[in-house]
């Protein structure tokens, strides 16, 4: 039998009011009820812990703190039968991440990692190409993902530690891949990392191989106009996708290949600039089914394996 999580009211506390907190309240709308954070009166928060809200006022949780205090958090949230929404990425060895969601499923709990990206509508009309398999049999691929903000995570007390733009951007576009070619990973290699600013890394390129696809992916911090690409090549012709909408209108090309050689026929769709994929992400969160919390925990897997190749000794 499904159970979805709208079978409880859709009240939603926040814990962690940085960057993404606040964008995950104005996306919530009526839904939002409470916000939590230790630097309460810094984040202007309603509360300091969690625990000091009532907890037949909400059913979910949103978790938007560094990396180190999710894990202490989602237990918290497990154990009073709250469905949670964490922040990109999840990384926890996997018998600690078999635990969690152990743990969530026995108490009927969902446990969500977030990654917007999916819904942004390029990629999301991408996967629909690629399902109809217009473009032939895949080559390979190239993902561009690139901000200037190696400045700001130098400032933070948190950010420039550990593996850097790695597992920042890189869980995205390895989530990315997985969402457009699927889970057989076949082998990822890291070609290269760079430190041009920060103590952690804030550049890297990286190979993912898939059976009869190679990607390179390459992401940055000190990319001084934010920028996406992605050029996916076929036997039969090319996708493109040029930025994000978050940051500009965003162009997809469909070409055709000509044969024998030539200038191929072209489709060219314009996605607005407006970032709707925290809203959908949202609504697609509520609408799951209980029981796909067997899929995020091996979504998270591969994830958190392939990120584990990549560090530096």
């Amino acid at each position: 039998m499904k159970q979805n999580i709208k079978s409880k009211n859709s009240n939603t506390v926040i814990v962690g009011m940085g960057v993404q907190g606040k964008k995950r309240k104005v996306n919530l709308g009526k839904k939002f009820i409470a916000s939590v954070d230790i630097n309460k009166k810094k984040t202007k928060s309603n509360y300091k812990f969690l625990s000091e809200i009532p907890k037949d006022k909400y059913s979910n949780v949103f978790i938007c703190v560094p990396d180190a205090q999710k894990k202490k958090i989602i237990n918290e949230c497990i154990k009073n039968k709250k469905n949670i929404l964490v922040e990109k990425p999840l990384i926890l060895p996997n018998k600690e991440l078999n635990y969690l969601y152990k743990k969530a499923i026995k108490k009927k709990v969902l446990l969500y990692t977030a990654y917007n990206h999916r819904f942004e509508p390029g990629i999301e009309k991408i996967k629909k190409i690629l399902n109809k398999k217009t473009i032939g049999k895949l080559y390979y691929c190239k993902i561009f993902y690139g901000n200037g903000t190696s400045f700001l995570v130098r400032k933070s007390n948190w950010k420039d530690k550990g593996e850097g733009v790695v597992p920042d951007l890189g869980s995205h576009l390895i989530d990315m891949c997985i969402f457009l070619f699927g889970t057989k990973i076949t082998s990822i290699k890291l070609l290269s990392i760079n430190n041009f600013e920060n103590k952690s890394s804030d550049h890297a390129k990286i190979q993912v191989n898939y059976k009869g696809i190679k990607i390179f992916l390459e992401m940055s911090l000190c990319s001084w106009k934010n920028s996406f690409y992605f050029d996916l090549y076929g036997s039969l012709g090319s996708i493109h996708l040029n930025s994000l909408c978050k940051w500009s209108k965003s162009t997809l090309s469909i070409r055709k290949r000509k044969f024998p050689s030539g200038i191929p026929m072209e489709k060219k769709i314009i996605y607005p600039k407006g970032d709707k994929t925290w809203k959908k992400e949202i609504t697609y969160f509520e609408k799951l089914d209980l029981t796909k919390n067997n899929i995020q925990i091996d979504k998270e897997k591969i994830i958190n394996n392939n990120l584990s190749k990549l560090r530096r000794n």
